[in-house]
């Protein structure tokens, strides 16, 4: 009897010591993110899920991104901005994630290609304008994209990256090796059917001609210096370009990862920069559950007496 009393009493003033909410002191690392992600044409490409109802790569990027950014611990600060045409554009500054989980959650639910204000593709101006971005906020970068230059890249290649603020983080691959159709939309923005070979462009008409060029087909020095290499190509499907995105990311200082990679959320915390953050750990839970262990060993040694 005397053991179920001082049981009785030990787990009350437990309980008393939970809701009192005793904390000690604690320091964590946390992450400030600007997650920018392409909205562009070739995000429309459904190559995610199964073959007789596959969803499209912006899909995919509104089903895990809410996730991962829920993985960070509180303290961190997310933001978001979309990639259209040769800029990115920012949404809104980061905020803290757990306060805010529920509209930042909301917010990429809500990207559509129709956001876009323009329908070229120029991957390199994007992540360049969206490290500005993050380096004016003192961020680190996380962008989402396939990798489709649309119109495709002068013959003298992209533009170096420039990363002058010395912005960590992540450019995250969307999309499937295997090339697939770009769907095509209307003046309404109604899917009609899928771009045909006709329908692109196959190489650039802008900088400097191939050395090539003057062996194509219609070449001329003064009306036609690109030929007519250009009428025929595989523009109007569509693939993840990795090997393009890497040595991008490699330039910039940046490291790279594959939407689908299920390590994906560690790939994140080893290459954003890690802020150490004071607080304070609250040890309610523990006496709170050493509580109800007294309570539990009460019923028992009462039961045991009987």
């Amino acid at each position: 009897m005397k053991t179920g009393l001082a049981l009785l009493a030990l787990g009350a003033g437990l309980a008393a010591l939970a809701a009192a909410t005793p904390s000690v002191p604690a320091r964590t690392s946390v992450r400030n993110i600007l997650f920018t992600v392409d909205i562009t044409g070739s995000m429309n490409v459904r190559d995610y899920g199964p073959s007789q109802a596959p969803h499209s790569r912006l899909d995919e990027v509104r089903r895990r991104l809410p996730a991962l950014i829920r993985e960070l611990p509180c303290g961190s600060r997310a933001g978001l901005a979309v990639f259209a045409e040769r800029q990115s554009f920012t949404f809104f500054r980061p905020v803290e994630v757990c306060a805010n989980y529920t509209p930042l959650a909301e917010a990429i639910g809500r990207l559509d290609w129709r956001m876009g204000w323009d329908g070229d593709s120029r991957i390199s101006s994007g992540v360049n304008s969206a490290l500005r971005f993050a380096a004016a906020d003192d961020t680190d970068l996380v962008f989402l994209t396939d990798g489709h230059e649309a119109p495709p890249l002068p013959h003298g290649g992209r533009r170096p990256m420039r990363n002058a603020g010395e912005v960590s983080g992540l450019i995250v691959g969307v999309g499937a090796d295997r090339p697939s159709p770009i769907p095509r939309h209307d003046e309404r923005g109604r899917e009609i059917g899928f771009y045909r070979m006709e329908d692109m462009v196959h190489g650039a008409r802008i900088g400097a001609p191939a050395p090539t060029a003057s062996s194509e087909p219609g070449f001329h020095p003064r009306n036609n210096p690109y030929g007519e290499a250009d009428l025929s190509g595989s523009e109007h499907l569509s693939a993840l370009r990795a090997g393009y995105l890497e040595a991008m990311a490699s330039e910039a200082g940046l490291g790279f990862a594959r939407l689908d990679d299920p390590s994906l959320s560690t790939r994140l915390m080893a290459d954003t920069r890690a802020i150490p953050l004071a607080g304070r750990r609250d040890l309610s839970p523990f006496f709170a559950i050493a509580s109800l262990a007294a309570a539990v060993s009460t019923l028992l040694v009462n039961r045991r007496a009987r």
